[in-house]
């Protein structure tokens, strides 16, 4: 059995004298626990991205250890905890400089408003996070789906109004030390639309929503104002970037609308 060593080519000194903003690994799947805001732990498969930055003298990073955080114990973690795994990668892999950008599928179990049947509903989650100089910063985004329904239609109409699929979609950054959680997201959206969706309806159910969705038309500037309004007033978040997009029912078109404010 050989006693040499292995040379560690990635530690030898680079001459060239270039800084790299980011290096690392992308689009490495992995299983994930997500602890939501009631402290469930929620199972999902997770997309990473993890990157740092690299010195101008190092020639290149040790892209294992990445993997090897993944695989260091369970991969559990919250909103409140997400910096944790940024310290992490920082930490490893010797750089004052991490980035780690997570996409998963957010499961929530919802009852239907007759019935009261549970079914689960999906929601697409981003959640970015940096480390630079020993200060982090963490941002989450959620594509809320919901149903609109058109106010010229329903006010020009003898009978009926269009409506469609919408997708809302929220990017915050919370202010440092306030618990701000998807939930509260998906809720606010949920709250403005005509009407939210669900997994499962009975027949009552449908009732309820289709009406509720009648009662409650909304144009996508409708939509973005009316939640603008709440994000504006709520202190647990300095920026947002909030959008809209109505995939019309009656064209081959989206609606789309767009409010972005740093505090």
């Amino acid at each position: 059995m050989s006693t040499s060593i292995l040379p560690d080519t990635q530690n030898t000194k680079d001459t060239r004298e270039i800084i790299i903003d980011k290096v690392g690994i992308k689009d490495i799947s992995h299983p994930i626990i997500f602890i939501d805001r009631e402290s469930n732990k929620v199972p999902s498969i997770g997309n990473f991205s993890m990157t740092v930055t690299l010195p101008e003298n190092v020639k290149g990073t040790h892209m294992s250890r990445f993997v090897e955080i993944l695989n260091d114990g369970p991969c559990e973690f919250g909103v409140h905890n997400f910096y944790q795994l940024i310290e992490k990668v920082s930490s490893r892999l010797n750089s004052d400089s991490a980035h780690v950008d997570l996409s998963f599928i957010f499961f929530r179990k919802k009852e239907a408003p007759a019935s009261k049947v549970e079914s689960m509903m999906d929601y697409k989650v981003k959640l970015y996070g940096s480390m630079s100089d020993g200060v982090i910063e963490s941002m989450m985004k959620v594509v809320i789906p919901v149903t609109s329904l058109c106010p010229c239609s329903k006010s020009i109409s003898k009978y009926g109004a269009h409506n469609q699929r919408s997708h809302i979609t929220i990017k915050a950054r919370p202010v440092i030390d306030k618990n701000l959680y998807l939930e509260d997201l998906i809720e606010l959206a949920e709250r403005k639309a005509s009407s939210e969706l669900f997994g499962v309806l009975k027949r009552e159910d449908e009732k309820v929503v289709t009406e509720r969705a009648y009662d409650n038309p909304a144009f996508v500037e409708d939509l973005v104002r009316d939640i603008a309004i709440e994000l504006n007033a709520d202190d647990k978040i300095d920026y947002y970037r909030l959008e809209s997009e109505n995939f019309e029912s009656i064209h081959n078109h989206s609606a789309y609308a767009v409010i972005e404010n740093q505090k």
